[in-house]
């Protein structure tokens, strides 16, 4: 279940990430982004993305990977605990340079450099959702975020199957 905010009595920052299940060990290495790159990193830079609840963290796996894969290849749901708010850092809307990098579209060059700059000084940094433009998702780096965040639990995912319906069938003849 996903714990209360702090205003109905919850006590935690917990974020959210979703991975196949072959790289559900290694979840906060950071390696997808450091060979791919990111919204918020460039390549060869290590980040670790999460949302600050579970559904936000289904959609952002969603517009990457798309509900046939989650559908029909083992994931697993992660949480964590960040042990220390205060050393979240939080972006908010008006803070961004480009108003564009909150839009769904491909990362820029000065997009990557900005969340790059952020990833050097902040241990966590909290930034909108771009495909939940309601939500927030956290990164950070493994190596900064060392000692500040501890595994709450690990499960395995389902998707919903009404998010990967049969296609229509066309009558036979």
């Amino acid at each position: 279940m996903t714990p209360l905010p702090a205003a109905l009595g919850g006590s935690e920052l917990v974020a959210w990430r979703l991975d196949l299940a072959i790289h559900g060990q290694s979840w906060d290495s950071g390696e997808g982004a450091y060979l791919a790159g990111g919204r918020w990193n460039g390549a060869g830079g290590r980040a670790v993305y999460c949302s600050l609840d579970p559904s936000t963290t289904v959609l952002e796996a969603a517009v990457h990977r798309g509900f046939t894969v989650l559908d029909t290849t083992p994931h697993v749901l992660t949480s964590l605990t960040v042990t220390d708010p205060a050393r979240v850092f939080v972006v908010q809307p008006d803070d961004v340079p480009n108003r564009n990098w909150l839009t769904p579209s491909a990362p820029s060059a000065g997009q990557q450099a900005f969340g790059d700059k952020l990833l050097d000084t902040h241990d966590f940094i909290v930034l909108p959702s771009v495909v939940s433009d309601r939500s927030w998702n956290l990164m950070f780096r493994p190596d900064r975020g060392r000692g500040g965040y501890a595994l709450r639990r690990q499960e395995q995912f389902a998707l919903d199957p009404r998010l990967h319906p049969p296609r229509p069938q066309s009558p036979r003849r």
